[in-house]
């Protein structure tokens, strides 16, 4: 749980880098005690990333963070027309990596469907795409997270997205050209508080 909170901290700080948020807005936000969050950005502090609830450098934040987080739980799936399939379904879900990097700056190619579900929705989910498709190596991916990574969500085009924040990270893990929009969505989400 420990390292939840620091992510759940760290994608609300990110939301909202420029210390206009209280302590206590970012505990109620991140669903952690005031003092947890005290004394995690008292250790953010320590390593220059932060100053108060303000973002000294947030690349460097992301990296951290990228250090810190675990690759989520996922399945993997084979389905003809993901995107249709999503923006039919009443499951919770919210898109990120290719897809969600295309809806939001059009870099880079989207050659797989990543969403996070609810853990609870697994089997819901499971049933539904294998009456649409395949199991196994494919164009889809669920990625079963803390719930927390449906904070701050964006919809367009009738598919919800996770934050630009969540987004950024789960590039970052990407790797390869994954970075490369990465580091341009936070130059053009954070342009001026980038070192």
């Amino acid at each position: 749980m420990r390292g939840t909170k620091k992510e759940r901290i760290l994608r609300v700080v990110l939301k909202q880098p420029d210390g206009s948020l209280s302590l206590y807005r970012i505990a109620k936000e991140s669903n952690c005690t005031h003092v947890w969050v005290l004394k995690y950005l008292r250790a953010l502090e320590q390593k220059n990333l932060v100053e108060k609830t303000k973002v000294n450098d947030i690349q460097g934040l992301f990296y951290y963070w990228k250090e810190i987080n675990k690759y989520p739980l996922y399945r993997e799936y084979n389905i003809q027309n993901p995107i249709e399939l999503l923006k039919k379904t009443k499951l919770k879900f919210a898109l990120t990596t290719y897809y969600a990097e295309t809806y939001t700056q059009k870099y880079l190619f989207p050659s797989r469907v990543d969403v996070y579900i609810k853990k609870q929705d697994s089997e819901k989910w499971h049933t539904m795409l294998i009456k649409n498709g395949l199991v196994g190596k494919g164009n889809m991916r669920l990625l079963i997270e803390d719930e927390h990574v449906f904070y701050a969500n964006i919809k367009k085009r009738g598919l919800r997205l996770v934050s630009i924040p969540q987004l950024i990270l789960d590039l970052l893990r990407e790797e390869g050209v994954a970075i490369e929009a990465a580091h341009m969505l936070m130059e053009r989400e954070y342009h001026g508080l980038i070192r």
